[in-house]
């Protein structure tokens, strides 16, 4: 039996210093900013009086406006099996993120030896200078880099200059890439010997119920290493310690490796994220010299030839989705509450795992994901040296390819969540003889940086994969789609197992349903929307009852990454070939507001474990449709329901079993019906329409309603949390809704909102999960979309409250408080 094995003890790399020879700043205030080009722009005296004042993360292109014109491309895209050049519009989101930028700031050093500046992600092609001279030249706006400055920048007390520039090509990606110093930037001083972060690397041997071996690799930089003194402390979480152990570092050693044993650990894993706390101390002279604080989780992956995927021993499928990195209104510029809340999103629906779908994540991603319990596959590339876009990152691919593979296990290999890496998304490679080199090339630097896990590559050219060997060398084969070829890759394929790495492309717009109910591949219709019935999806791909049903079938079947778990910014299929205006995908699981849309409890009926799940859909006000056949759908983990309109029985309806279905000939919507509960001849009049559903054992258990809504009558608010943090970097999310008189949604509401915040807050942006919508979201007003829109608020500096109100004509209008501490 073949065994892909990885048994390891993962580390967040999130350093605090604690000791005086360690210091680190976030740089975020006091940025200048100006777009395009301006000479000399890196020197120390420039006058950049006139540029705009930023606060960094920054997304500088969000602000648009949307525009047709912004980043047109040609394109004949093969794997979304278009057979000419088309003109797509859209595609990177219609902002005008190309094109010369540059950022400037001052800062002084405290006085330490050595000083580096990291950066977590610059978008893209940035230049970095400081006091005039060049420091460093990163290609890729995704990736986080690290430079030393100790020999650029001045000592204590004088003003130092960091310049970047910044030159995002037109043409340069399938989606937008947002633009700007979107990450953190930090500036970190350290003593002459100083423990390396990225090549800190830990692992366990050992991970039982009774006892856990972690292994702490603990590298040292610097002259005069000899003499040193590596302690380590592994606390719980009520700082218990409970393992320690201290070794010296000889003469003309670099790394200090020690191991530590924990009895009785707490394993770590979706359900139940449990995490130590390591302490690394570098001690010379009886004096703490440097000091690294980490999150630890324990835990074991297996992968096993014919019987899948094994966490902690135990077998599971992956339950994940795909996500982008913009966060929708807010653009590219991350924040932790925009991202927990969408994490949080997810948990709920019962997803376990992210894809970051196809680069490099900030460093905030893996560590929420440490905390909250989501498994992360992470990879690097969209593309290799074989282009899908004019100005892509092939251009840079020999030279720095080994780099950013070397660079990406390195600073995420000792995260908890990561259980995989991946090296490629649906390249060009996969037609050729000769692609398979490449695949055993880039996995070898990942094997060469961390020997625990295993590698991926996704493919999509499956009937040339399963010709020319592309994927004999990779560890976990990935299949984008391509159900219909699972079972002979399966056959073919050695390393027996399979990873959905791509799934569905299911397309959907929250609150549309169209007439008749069917299943359609690349429906197009006047409005540019998808179906909420959850019927249509793309010419390559399938509804997600087709993926439900290989996980059900086969224990090879590792699991699947849904596309997408949000909607996001560009690749507005099947919208996508000049059908201005849209910009953003129709893909998500959630739209691009936040908001979930139905397809969200089809998942969450059976991924959520936890929680019953139970959703009726469509909306029941249909003016205009009286006597038509308006069918119902209701999502649910219970075998069984009954559906009522006005107090009349429209049957009762249970999931038919595989066999059952398969013995269904003629009826498309089959498949579905194993997993969704369908009224197909339900003919509308208003009222209520109420489902109830029944235990295994046949007694009622919960019922759902939803009623025709009379005139919009006022507004309704909720609100994601009731305090924030009054420095303005935690974010509050207000769901607007508009109601008639007894409190139903009005899904035909398009009235325009108006928000006013005042007091001790401001607002950010808003968002109503339109595709085509072109309205700024930092502008405070936004159209509803089907009744309902996100505004999302923060502090301003000020402790107290904040006042928020939305108002549109002819509705009562709501206010909500939130405390700003």
């Amino acid at each position: 039996m073949k065994r892909f094995i990885v048994l390891s003890l993962m580390v967040c790399i999130s350093f605090l210093s604690v000791f005086s020879q360690r210091s680190e700043r976030i740089l975020e205030e006091g940025w200048k900013f100006a777009r395009g080009r301006y000479a000399s722009a890196e020197k120390v005296n420039y006058d950049d009086k006139l540029w705009s004042s930023v606060t960094v993360p920054h997304d500088y292109a969000i602000l648009g406006p949307f525009d047709r014109n912004n980043d047109l491309q040609d394109v004949m895209n093969i794997q979304n099996k278009e057979t000419r050049v088309n003109r797509k519009t859209g595609r990177t989101g219609g902002l005008p993120y190309d094109g010369e930028a540059w950022y400037r700031c001052h800062f002084r050093l405290n006085g330490n030896s050595r000083s580096f500046l990291y950066f977590d992600g610059v978008m893209s092609e940035a230049t970095v200078f400081v006091n005039g001279r060049q420091v460093a030249f990163q290609p890729n706006g995704y990736a986080a880099f690290q430079v030393e400055i100790t020999s650029y920048a001045h000592r204590p007390g004088k003003d130092n200059v960091l310049a970047i520039k910044l030159d995002s090509k037109a043409y340069s990606s399938r989606w937008y890439p947002g633009a700007g110093i979107f990450r953190e930037v930090r500036l970190i001083e350290t003593g002459d010997v100083l423990l390396s972060a990225w090549k800190t690397k830990v692992i366990t041997k050992i991970v039982g119920a009774n006892k856990a071996e972690v292994s702490v690799d603990a590298t040292i930089e610097g002259k005069n290493k000899s003499g040193s003194i590596v302690r380590l402390e592994l606390l719980d979480t009520n700082r218990k310690v409970v393992a320690s152990r201290q070794a010296s570092v000889r003469a003309g050693e670099q790394n200090s490796r020690q191991i530590l044993t924990v009895l009785n650990p707490r394993l770590w894993s979706p359900e139940q994220p449990n995490l130590y706390h390591l302490r690394i101390s570098l001690v010379r002279d009886k004096r703490v010299v440097d000091h690294l604080e980490q999150e630890v989780g324990i835990r074991s992956v297996e992968f096993v030839k014919g019987q899948g995927f094994f966490l902690n021993g135990k077998h599971r499928q992956i339950q994940g989705v795909c996500i982008h990195h913009d966060l929708g209104a807010l653009g590219t510029a991350i924040n932790e509450s925009a991202l927990r809340y969408r994490l949080r999103l997810l948990k709920n629906m019962g997803c376990d795992a992210i894809r970051t779908s196809h680069n490099l994540p900030s460093s905030l991603l893996p560590r929420l994901c440490d905390e909250m319990g989501l498994m992360l596959l992470i990879e690097p590339f969209d593309e290799w040296d074989i282009p899908k876009c004019e100005k892509g990152f092939h251009r840079y691919f020999e030279d720095y390819a080994e780099r950013m593979v070397r660079d990406m296990v390195c600073h995420f290999r000792n995260y908890a969540s990561v259980i995989l890496w991946g090296i490629g998304n649906e390249v060009p490679n996969q037609r050729d003889p000769e692609g398979w080199k490449l695949v055993k090339r880039l996995q070898q630097y990942c094997h060469e940086e961390d020997s625990t896990r295993s590698v991926t590559v996704c493919m999509d050219q499956i009937p040339y994969v399963l010709a020319n060997g592309f994927a004999k060398e990779v560890d976990i084969p990935g299949i984008n789609y391509n159900t219909w070829n699972f079972e002979k890759a399966a056959a073919v394929w050695q390393q027996g197992m399979i990873l959905g790495s791509e799934t569905a492309s299911t397309v959907s717009s929250r609150g549309v349903y169209k007439f008749p109910l069917k299943l359609r591949s690349m429906a197009m219709y006047a409005d540019h929307q998808s179906s909420g019935y959850d019927v249509e999806y793309c010419s390559w791909s399938n509804t997600p009852d087709v993926d439900f049903s290989l996980a059900e079938k086969y224990p090879w079947y590792l699991g699947q990454f849904v596309w997408t778990g949000f909607d996001y910014l560009g690749e507005p299929t099947p919208y996508n070939n000049d059908n201005w205006p849209s910009h953003s995908s129709l893909f998500g699981i959630i739209d691009i507001a936040n908001i979930p849309k139905d397809r969200y409890y089809l998942y969450r009926s059976l991924w959520n474990k936890r929680d019953h799940t139970l959703h009726i859909l469509p909306h029941w006000t249909w003016h205009g449709r009286e006597g038509q056949v308006t069918p119902v759908m209701v999502y649910t983990d219970y075998p069984e329901a009954e559906l009522f309109l006005n107090g009349k029985s429209m049957g009762r309806r249970r999931k038919l079993s595989l066999s059952e279905v398969q013995s269904m000939k003629g009826d498309s919507l089959a498949l579905l019906r194993h997993y969704r509960l369908i009224w197909d001849s339900v003919k509308y009049e208003p009222g209520k329409l109420v489902v109830v559903a029944y235990d295994r054992e046949g007694h009622p258990a919960m019922s759902d309603s939803v009623c025709t809504a009379g005139q919009p009558y006022r507004l309704m608010a909720m609100v994601d949390k009731h305090s924030v943090c009054a420095n303005g970097t935690e974010y509050a999310f207000v769901q607007l809704k508009v109601v008639d008189r007894q409190g139903n949604l009005c899904p035909d509401s398009s009235e325009r909102i108006r928000f006013r915040v005042d007091g001790c807050g401001e607002f950010v942006a808003s968002a109503n999960g339109d595709p085509t919508d072109l309205n700024p979201f930092h502008i405070s007003e936004m159209p509803v979309f089907h009744g309902q829109l996100m505004a999302i608020v923060r502090g301003n500096g000020r402790v107290g409250e904040l006042l928020f109100e939305a108002s549109a004509d002819g509705l009562l209008p709501c206010k909500i408080k939130i405390k700003t501490k």
